[in-house]
């Protein structure tokens, strides 16, 4: 299964756009949307080409293109919920094959061991940080795309892709920033 993966968009018409030419070259059978996708939020700057109003739009094309698995952000406000085209519960579970993946904003879940109620080899994906991250520790998988609008930590814009287990970040320009393979359950 090949999934095309994004964070924290904060209402950048540009991102979304980014998003919907990846998805014409990448055909992924999903989009996984980790939240903050229309408001930018007091501690961030307002994003470059910000037009939250005419994303829903755009989101609905996404979603003729292919599946959207979106959850909600800490900066998704309730009535973004009315005007999206898609459900945003606050986590999901996601299964790749032998993978069992939580997706979520990653804001209200530890970013480190201990990780209670969760098993081994469970593969946390989120957003939140604005970081791209690919790592395990303790027997449990950590990635995070980044942010395709509002990086932090000099990191460029990113998304990621999965593929066949490989989970690749990527900046806007192609550069590989973190990488991890993960196979059969761990």
């Amino acid at each position: 299964m090949r999934m095309l993966i994004a964070s924290d968009l904060h209402g950048s018409s540009e991102s979304l756009e980014f998003l919907l030419r990846k998805v014409e070259e990448l055909q992924p059978d999903h989009v996984v949307l980790l939240g903050d996708l229309l408001y930018h939020g007091p501690r961030n700057c307002l994003p470059k080409y910000y037009a939250p109003k005419g994303m829903p739009d755009n989101f609905a094309r996404l979603m003729e293109k292919t599946q959207v698995i979106a959850v909600r952000g800490n900066c998704d406000a309730e009535v973004d919920l009315f005007v999206l085209p898609f459900p945003m519960p606050d986590s999901t579970w996601i299964v790749d094959g032998p993978r069992q993946i939580y997706a979520s904003h990653g804001h209200r879940i530890p970013e480190y061991p201990p990780m209670p109620g969760f098993e081994k080899g469970t593969i946390f994906l989120r957003g939140h940080t604005h970081v791209p991250r690919a790592e395990a520790l303790e027997g449990f998988h950590f990635w995070n795309p980044g942010s395709i609008t509002l990086p932090k930590q000099g990191f460029p814009r990113s998304y990621a892709v999965l593929d066949n287990g490989r989970f690749t970040v990527l900046s806007v320009d192609g550069a590989v920033l973190a990488e991890e393979t993960v196979g059969a359950a761990q």
